[in-house]
C-alpha cells in the first residue's frame, strides 16, 4: 500500500488545476440554430440598422401627429383612410395633414407619417373615412429604424457566452453561420480489470463501469465531448500505452487508479510521462484524487467510488472543462434551508455533503462513497468547511441544487 501522506485545501487543488488548463484556441464554423450554449470566437458587428425602416408598433392608423390634435371621444377628428398596407407591405402614399393609412403592427410607415393611433382609439365610419378619438405625438407607436442596432455597432464581443437572446440578435442581422470556439475533447479512461460495460454479464468479482457515464454526462452538460475509452487494464506498460493514445485530446480525466492500492497505477503514470501538480486533497469524500499534466494536456485521476467521483467531477472537472471551453463560471441554484438532522463532519476536511429538500428542511442522503444512490437520490449537495467539525439541527445551510 502507498498512503497519501499530505493532502491540500480544495480551493488550491482547484487553482492548480485551473491553472494549468488554458482555454482552446480552435475554432469552428456552425449554423446559426446550432450555436447556442457555445462561445464566441469572433466579434458581430451590424453591417445593417435593425430594424431596417421605421415600423408600426400597434395595430391602427399611421397619421400626421398635428392632424390627431384636439380629438376626443366628444369631438373626433375625421381622417381620410388613403390604403392599407399590411406586414411584409410597402406603403405607396405619401400622407399629409387629415389622412391616414391603416397599419398592422411592424409594417413599415408611410412616408409622411410620424405616429400611429391605436386601433381602439378609432372608429371606422366608411371605407374612406376613420375617427379619431385621441391625440398622438409624433414618434408615438412607431418603432424608430436603427433603435435596436445601428449600422456599425458591435452587437457581440469575442467570448461572449451565446444565450438565446443573444443568438436572436445575430439573426437580426441576417448572419446565418457563425464562428465559435471548438469544444474540448475529454477522453474518459476507467481503469480495472472488476469493471466492465453495461450489457455484458456480471462476472465473479465484477462491477458495472458508473463512472464513465456520470462523468460523460457532466461533460456534455457542461460544454464538452466526452470521448469514452475502453476500459483499461491494471498493468503500467498498457496503460501507459492506453495514455499515449489519448494525449490528442484536450483533457484526459481518468476513473479509478488514484488510491494507495499497489495497482492504482494513475499517479505512476502521470509521473512517468509528465509532472504531478497534486495528488490527495483534503475533501470527503475524494481524498484520493490526482492532478497533473503529461505535455500540454491536464489529467485528471478521479477515485473509483461513485459518489467520489462524481462529487469531485463537480468540484473540479466542471471549473477545469468550463476554462478550456471559455465557458462563464457555473452558477448552481440555491435554497437555503434549516438541516433537518445534526451533522457530524470531518474536521481538517471540506465535506460535500448531500441531501434532499423535504417539506423546506435538508434531510441527509449521504450513504457511502461506494453508493451512486447518495448523489441520485439527492436534490443537491451542502458544502462544510474543514474548520467546521458539527452542523446542528436547524442551522440554516446553503443547498446548492443538481
Amino acid at each position: 500500500m502507498r498512503p497519501i501522506h499530505d493532502t491540500i485545501p480544495i480551493a488550491e487543488a482547484l487553482a492548480l488545476a485551473m491553472g494549468a488548463s488554458v482555454p482552446l484556441d480552435r475554432t469552428e464554423r456552425l449554423p446559426l440554430e446550432g450555436s447556442v450554449g457555445r462561445v464566441l470566437a469572433v466579434p458581430v458587428v451590424a453591417d445593417q440598422d435593425v430594424p431596417p425602416f421605421n415600423r408600426a408598433a400597434m395595430d391602427g392608423y399611421a397619421v400626421v401627429a398635428d392632424s390627431t390634435f384636439g380629438a376626443s371621444r366628444m369631438e373626433p377628428q375625421l381622417l381620410a383612410c388613403v390604403e392599407t398596407v399590411h406586414t411584409g407591405g410597402i406603403p405607396s402614399k405619401t400622407l399629409v395633414t387629415g389622412q391616414c393609412t391603416q397599419i398592422a403592427t411592424g409594417a413599415p410607415m408611410p412616408d409622411g407619417a410620424d405616429a400611429v393611433v391605436m386601433v381602439e382609439e378609432t372608429d371606422r365610419r366608411n371605407e374612406d373615412q376613420v375617427a379619431i378619438f385621441t391625440p398622438v405625438y409624433p414618434r408615438q407607436h412607431v418603432g424608430r429604424r436603427g433603435a435596436d442596432i445601428t449600422n456599425g455597432a458591435k452587437v457581440l464581443q469575442r467570448g461572449d457566452h451565446l444565450t438565446p437572446s443573444r443568438v436572436g440578435s445575430i439573426a437580426a442581422l441576417g448572419i446565418a453561420n457563425i464562428e465559435v470556439y471548438a469544444k474540448p475533447r475529454v477522453a474518459i479512461l476507467s481503469t480495472g480489470n472488476e469493471i466492465i460495460a453495461p450489457g455484458q454479464s456480471l462476472g465473479p468479482g465484477q462491477i458495472y463501469d458508473i463512472n464513465r457515464f456520470t462523468l460523460g454526462s457532466v461533460i456534455r452538460e457542461h460544454g464538452g465531448v466526452a470521448v469514452s475509452l475502453p476500459t483499461a487494464p491494471d498493468n503500467l506498460d498498457e496503460l501507459s500505452d492506453t495514455v499515449d493514445a489519448c494525449l490528442e485530446h484536450d483533457l484526459l480525466v481518468f476513473s479509478g487508479g488514484s488510491s494507495v492500492g499497489e495497482r492504482d497505477l494513475t499517479v505512476d503514470v502521470i509521473r512517468r510521462k509528465g509532472e504531478i501538480l497534486f495528488h490527495g486533497i483534503a475533501v470527503k469524500p475524494g481524498k484520493p484524487t490526482v492532478f497533473g499534466t503529461i505535455g500540454t494536456t491536464p489529467v485528471l485521476g478521479m477515485p473509483g467510488y461513485p459518489t467520489s467521483c462524481l462529487s469531485n467531477a463537480y468540484m473540479l472537472l466542471m471549473p477545469v472543462l468550463r476554462r478550456l471551453a471559455r465557458l462563464p463560471e457555473h452558477r448552481f441554484r440555491t435554497v437555503c434551508v434549516p438541516a433537518a438532522q445534526r451533522i457530524v463532519s470531518t474536521t481538517g476536511r471540506h465535506q460535500f455533503y448531500t441531501v434532499r429538500v423535504v417539506d423546506g428542511t435538508a434531510v441527509s442522503a449521504f450513504k457511502a462513497s461506494g453508493d451512486i444512490t447518495s448523489m441520485s437520490q439527492a436534490d443537491g449537495y451542502i458544502e462544510i468547511p474543514a474548520q467546521t467539525d458539527i452542523v446542528e439541527e436547524g442551522e440554516t445551510v446553503e443547498v446548492k441544487l443538481f
